[in-house]
């Protein structure tokens, strides 16, 4: 699995967390992946906002243009109830999946 392979299967999960905490924009999302991540992961605009539309597309997110303090527009997103179910189901399928990965790595340095 290329490194934006794993990154396209993460940004839905890592979205859904993000907006779990409160509503935010897209500029602000991307600030912020990269902070929580140390810098690790760096997203760009042009992969963000793809996926944001995808996730309306589909019931969990939801959006609204509004006024910021610097009397820009922005358009806000924030979670709906399907997005909260989702993100429980996402939350359980990545938990597995790195106690698994856990498992085989502690299970191949053991055999070294």
């Amino acid at each position: 699995m290329s490194s934006n392979t794993l990154v396209a299967a993460t940004a839905r999960p890592m979205i859904l967390a993000l907006l779990l905490s409160g509503e935010s924009y897209g500029y602000q999302i991307l600030k912020r992946i990269r902070t929580v991540s140390g810098g690790t992961i760096k997203w760009s605009s042009a992969m963000l906002y793809p996926v944001l539309r995808r996730m309306e597309d589909e019931g969990l997110i939801r959006s609204d243009w509004r006024m910021s303090e610097k009397h820009r527009m922005r358009k806000y997103y924030m979670l709906t109830d399907r997005g909260r179910k989702e993100m429980d189901v996402e939350k359980a399928k990545w938990s597995s999946i790195q106690k698994t990965m856990k498992r085989m790595w502690d299970m191949a340095e053991a055999a070294e």
